[in-house]
């Protein structure tokens, strides 16, 4: 005889886990599609029209009127669709805008943050080159003839305004400034200095290479010997391991080119 097992035992167990399992899909997509419906339903309630377009940052080179004119197109959207990414762009293309940031602001305003171009040199005859060396095309070219020209390969834009800056911090004790610097393609560098105090300018012959140890020998040098003299020179010549040559306005005796070592 084998006794009977309780019916409790016999009927198997209903599994909640798998249940669960089932249910919360159901229940999670049920909210989504409500949520959106209820989006759709009060979206043309909420979304309204561009009222307002303010623009922040200091602008020296571009003004409020000529910004507000670019990104005209964009204002005929509502609020939640303008084309920031769009907007963003179409500003950037400015040549005077080197970064903008664009935001939308409750209920109806577009908020947008300028930052301009700081021009530092020219770029050959036909660009400027901001700080970090990008170049950029604005139409008033003729109105930045007195900023110092750099010359060189286009993909060496930043190279050049490296160089620029550490000469120019090395030539300001002396009282002179640069104003051109050309990076030939065979890789030699030559400078002109801006007139100084007393009325000069000069030429520097700097080569390939090592341009910070001629610059140097060149301040000692220039120190020591040719300081009261420079009204007189015309061009130096850095490219010697040990000296420089310089070449006289006029001649003197008892030759034109004279070279001087250092000790």
């Amino acid at each position: 005889m084998v006794a009977k097992e309780p019916l409790s035992v016999r009927v198997p167990k209903p599994s909640f886990s798998a249940i669960k399992r089932v249910l919360w899909p159901v229940l999670l997509l049920a909210l989504g599609f409500g949520t959106y419906e209820a989006a759709q339903r009060l979206l043309p309630y909420a979304d309204r029209p561009i009222a307002r377009i303010s623009v922040q940052g200091e602008l020296s080179y571009i003004s409020q009127q000529a910004v507000q004119q670019r990104i005209a197109p964009f204002v005929a959207s509502s609020f939640f669709t303008v084309d920031l990414a769009g907007m963003r762009a179409e500003l950037e293309n400015m040549p005077w805008i080197a970064h903008a940031e664009v935001r939308r602001v409750w209920p109806d305003t577009v908020t947008i943050s300028l930052e301009e171009q700081l021009p530092v040199a020219r770029w050959g005859d036909e660009a400027l080159l901001n700080n970090q060396g990008q170049a950029f095309t604005p139409r008033e070219l003729a109105n930045y003839e007195n900023l110092p020209q750099l010359v060189g390969p286009q993909r060496a834009q930043e190279d050049v305004m490296q160089r620029y800056q550490m000469l120019s911090q090395m030539l300001r004790p002396l009282g002179f400034s640069v104003a051109r610097l050309e990076l030939r393609e065979r890789g030699s560098w030559f400078l002109t200095t801006g007139v100084n105090n007393t009325g000069q300018s000069i030429e520097l012959l700097l080569g390939r290479d090592h341009l910070v140890e001629k610059m140097r020998r060149f301040v000692t040098i220039y120190d020591k010997s040719l300081k009261d003299q420079i009204t007189n020179i015309s061009r130096i010549d850095l490219r010697y391991s040990n000296g420089l040559a310089v070449a006289w306005r006029e001649p003197i005796a008892p030759a034109t080119d004279k070279t001087v070592a250092q000790k």
